[in-house]
């Protein structure tokens, strides 16, 4: 029986910069948000697994290439490093529904979740899903785990929507960080 707890975050938007116009693409311009490094830190303390869980559909659309994003996750994991942070895993949906059909891993969609559950160990039900558009954290309800949109990036959007699903609301991932921290201890 699974029993590990994790923290499964959206990249863009939520821990990095998301640059207009569209994708981040180029290792040299991911930018973290303010916190984001300490708040990462923090879940590791805690013993949180800490796991992005990305949509990645300008891979489908042709606009850049599985290695491109590899680059910025090499760079994401060294600016964490910086801060003693680290990310456990990272998943990502490369697909487009009007390019390449349905997938289940698009998220709102559960198998990226469910992947990373089988190959780590954790427990679904004491995890996190988190990420600033209800897609990121709609997979929540699915699976059994507990929501937390933040308001950075695409989130002031979804917040009253999140609100009414039953979802927290934080206002960055410093202060997400917290609740979810806090908690645990309660």
């Amino acid at each position: 029986m699974p029993e590990r707890r994790a923290v499964f975050l959206d990249r863009d938007g939520t821990i990095v910069e998301d640059p207009p116009p569209g994708y981040l693409h180029e290792a040299g311009k991911v930018r973290l948000l303010p916190g984001a490094a300490t708040a990462i830190h923090r879940l590791n303390e805690s013993g949180f697994l800490v796991i992005t869980v990305s949509n990645q559909s300008g891979i489908a659309r042709g606009l850049y290439t599985v290695a491109e994003y590899t680059a910025v996750q090499r760079r994401l994991g060294e600016l964490l490093a910086a801060h003693g942070a680290h990310l456990d895993g990272a998943y990502f949906c490369p697909h487009h529904p009007d390019v390449t059909g349905p997938c289940d891993c698009r998220k709102p969609g559960t198998q990226l979740f469910q992947d990373a559950a089988a190959a780590l160990g954790i427990d679904l039900a004491r995890s996190w899903f988190v990420g600033d558009r209800l897609s990121d954290v709609e997979p929540a309800a699915a699976l059994g785990g507990r929501g937390l949109l933040v308001t950075t990036g695409e989130g002031e959007r979804d917040a009253a929507a999140a609100r009414r699903r039953g979802m927290k609301v934080a206002a960055d991932l410093s202060a997400a960080a917290a609740l979810m921290t806090d908690s645990e201890t309660r």
